[in-house]
């Protein structure tokens, strides 16, 4: 048991005691750490239940809990008008530094439970934009928590292979007179091209709407052989961007399997759905949202019956507890209304209860929106490259590996730093630097850490905790605090936690490092100093570790 957890049942008790009954007690780490390590406000809460003013409730639970003596609290102080602080002492964060290592962190909150996640979800044909590097980067960072908090994780893609997009794109490589795929980048451009024109006319619209029909009943040789390079190249291109992003995923899910096993769902279930002018539908505002078309009047599937079979098809090959899916703002409303049929399905029913959906805003530049359909793409691989090149004055480009893990820590840390569903401005030079809130900074501050490390080694100074140093107290408090980041970040799906208690850590780490001097052969603290910088570094890996960003030993 965490003394986090021994405070909370021992305050629980002393309210029983009082004859208060409570559901779960709030402890805090206050900001001013004079303040103590944990604070709680259940005098407050409680006060008038109790009869009696906040601070005379205070006094009596404090007056209860010293009777109890409390391992590891040095003090129980009130503050204010009812707030308790508690002290703990120095050897619980003396102690607490033997316990770092690679499973520093880890936690049994998900123990014994199967998870699967699923993220990125590029489409064959177009190109692998921002927001699916955006989408990659959360999903990631998640399934690493979900992992740290005991779960078995799978992770999943799900891959649009059929519809209008690759009916459009193969409609524009036909009218610019490619009979074979080359690459994504240009089946792009022919993707744009054919879209715009579908915007203004009619005639082109529904030569899409053809090729789109060809596409799946395999009619047409010049089609299928287009769609058939296209998909696999697509796929291999896809692949080279995940190892460079550090992701590798377990399961890979397709629109072209999902639709079919959709189609099949909406039609057995015909007291769910009903038909519209050729159409199949289900009328969402029964249940207070919106109607949406989950077969076309062509007899096709929409997303929304994709979505049906989708999870059909996960549920039968890795039966969950819970199914993460992780997507952008923009299909939220769409999402809900595929959930609420979901409920009325008796077969998916169960597994519409796992679902946890996390939808995420948008990655803007400073230049603006991005539109695959009028062409204004950043795509992955250009934002990359980008900070790469920017990159380039602070480290040399023969570093190659160096640099490209640099340049991801700058993008993905940009994008977890901030709760999932805000729209996030892209910020160059914040996002690379080595001095402020950002991925570079911690990856420094890292290998600074390491630097620091080997010079003990040249020093032949040891690394001990048997000779405390007063000056690192403040550090192994915030250390002490990362595996309580760990599991509210896992909770609540909230990576951007484990950002703001980094870049914390590492402010602190970096105060103490420019003001002292850590190796000193005739300080006999130093060994101790050594130690924490070790703790140090090791939880920055692991943090890091967390946001799907690597460690380097040097920078």
């Amino acid at each position: 048991m965490t003394i986090k957890e021994t405070l909370g049942k021992s305050i629980e008790k002393v309210l029983l005691g009082l004859g208060i009954e409570v559901h779960g007690i709030i402890l805090e780490h206050p900001q001013d750490s004079s303040l103590g390590d944990y604070a709680t406000n259940v005098a407050l809460l409680y006060a008038k239940k109790a009869g009696k003013n906040p601070k005379e409730l205070a006094e009596e639970i404090v007056s209860l809990l010293n009777k109890q003596k409390l391992d590891s609290v040095e003090e129980i102080e009130i503050a204010g008008i009812g707030f308790i602080n508690f002290y703990l002492t120095r050897e619980l964060f003396t102690e607490n530094l033997k316990k770092i290592n690679q499973d520093y962190g880890k936690n049994k909150l998900l123990s014994g439970k199967k998870v699967m996640v699923e993220y990125t979800d590029p489409n064959p044909f177009k190109e692998f934009h921002i927001g699916h590097l955006m989408s990659n980067a959360i999903g990631e960072s998640i399934s690493r928590l979900v992992e740290f908090s005991g779960a078995e994780v799978k992770r999943a893609c799900y891959q649009g292979d059929v519809g209008m997009h690759v009916a459009t794109a193969i409609h524009g490589l036909l009218r610019q007179g490619d009979y074979h795929f080359s690459d994504v980048e240009s089946s792009g451009k022919a993707y744009t091209l054919s879209a715009m024109m579908a915007g203004e006319y009619d005639d082109v619209k529904g030569e899409i709407k053809e090729i789109n029909k060809k596409i799946y009943d395999r009619s047409d040789s010049k089609i299928n052989t287009l769609y058939i390079e296209g998909r696999s190249k697509s796929l291999e291109y896809f692949e080279l961007l995940y190892k460079k992003l550090g992701t590798k995923f377990d399961f890979y899910f397709f629109e072209s399997e999902s639709g079919p096993v959709g189609v099949e769902i909406v039609k057995k279930h015909k007291e769910v759905f009903e038909e519209s002018e050729g159409a199949v539908i289900y009328k969402g505002e029964k249940v207070g949202l919106h109607t949406r078309v989950f077969i076309t009047k062509e007899d096709l599937p929409t997303y929304e019956s994709k979505e049906l079979g989708l999870a059909e098809i996960k549920d039968k090959k890795y039966p969950s507890d819970i199914s993460i899916v992780v997507t952008g703002n923009e299909v939220k409303d769409y999402y809900r209304v595929v959930r609420a049929a979901m409920k009325e399905i008796k077969e998916l029913a169960d597994y519409e209860q796992e679902i946890v959906h996390i939808p995420h805003g948008m990655l803007r530049l400073p230049s603006g929106k991005m539109s695959s359909r009028t062409g204004d793409v950043i795509t992955a691989e250009e934002l990359l490259t980008s900070v790469e090149e920017k990159l380039l004055n602070k480290i040399p480009k023969e570093h190659s590996e160096l640099l490209n893990d640099v340049a991801v820590a700058a993008v993905k840390y940009s994008m977890l730093k901030q709760e999932a569903g805000k729209d996030i401005i892209f910020d160059f030079d914040k996002s690379i630097s080595f001095t402020g809130d950002s991925g570079p900074y911690l990856q420094y501050t890292h290998a600074r850490c390491k630097s620091v490390i080997e010079k003990g080694e040249v020093e032949k100074i040891k690394a001990s905790t048997k000779n405390p140093s007063s000056a690192m107290l403040e550090i192994e408090r915030k250390l002490h605090e990362f595996p309580e980041v760990v599991e509210r970040a896992g909770k609540e799906y909230a990576p951007h936690r484990v950002c703001t208690y980094l870049y914390q850590l590492a402010s602190a780490y970096n105060t103490f490092y420019n003001n002292t001097k850590i190796v000193d052969a005739s300080d006999n603290e130093s060994p101790y100093k050594l130690a924490v910088t070790e703790a140090v570094a090791q939880t920055l890996a692991n943090g890091l570790y967390l946001l799907g960003i690597k460690a380097p030993n040097k920078m």
